[in-house]
């Protein structure tokens, strides 16, 4: 029998270890199988899965795969910093032909609050709001708690853009898309955008960034829009 403890990188046999995953918890059955709970290290994901699907990965693969992602978002970085007003109309889905146009477009980036559900994260967050000069807080707050904490940040950082992620994934692979309860974080996701929508329906601007891999992001998306107008409702 494979010995895992908490903390071991692995990848799953079954999806021949497509993502990088951390043990977080151990989890023994009645009959003495072990399940683990993992969260992704390349990836917002979490999932679950019995021993004998893990395998445990070679440090100098997850170095590699982790250099491959950080040479990446260096890039992007090194790429949006010189140009910038292409990044910006791109990610509005916007592009102009005139260069002109670009260069005399004033660049106001806001305030922003992000709140992640895991530390690491949130370090490397951090790090990249830092290289490219924005106003950012970032907060490690675990999913199923940032509800209870989004209206005093808010209160207290009065934020222009609110960023809610963590990790997420489906329970039952395939099926169950409709179901908020199939989803592991998703149900903590809308109830932190209702409280925000909350906030924000004093009058204050918000622009509110939500969810991670696999989240059910139509539920998500629907919270913020329907807010105003539909009672509210708790899914924990």
């Amino acid at each position: 029998m494979k010995k895992f403890k908490k903390g071991d990188i692995v990848g799953r046999i079954s999806y021949n270890q497509d993502i990088l995953f951390e043990i977080t918890k151990i989890i023994k059955t009645s009959n003495q199988h072990e399940i683990m709970i993992l969260k992704g290290i390349t990836e917002r994901i979490e999932a679950d899965s019995p021993v004998e699907d893990l395998e445990h990965v070679d440090k100098r693969v997850v170095q590699e795969r982790m250099k491959k992602l950080e040479s990446k978002i260096v890039n992007r970085i090194e790429f949006c910093m010189k140009n910038p007003q292409y990044c910006i109309s791109k990610a509005k889905g916007i592009f102009s032909n005139s260069s002109e146009e670009r260069n005399s477009t004033i660049l106001n980036t806001g305030k922003i609050l992000h709140l992640d559900g895991d530390k690491r994260y949130s370090e490397k967050s951090m790090k990249y709001y830092r290289s490219l000069g924005l106003n950012a807080i970032v907060k490690n707050v675990v999913e199923n708690k940032q509800a209870q904490v989004i209206k005093s940040l808010l209160e207290r950082y009065q934020p222009d853009i609110l960023v809610l992620t963590g990790h997420d994934g489906m329970i039952k692979k395939g099926t169950g898309f409709n179901d908020i309860y199939n989803y592991r974080n998703s149900r903590y996701f809308i109830n932190t955008v209702k409280e925000a929508r909350k906030w924000n329906s004093q009058g204050k601007d918000l622009a509110i960034f939500a969810g991670a891999c696999q989240s059910y992001y139509e539920a998500i998306m629907a919270a913020g829009a329907n807010f105003a107008s539909s009672p509210r409702k708790n899914y924990d």
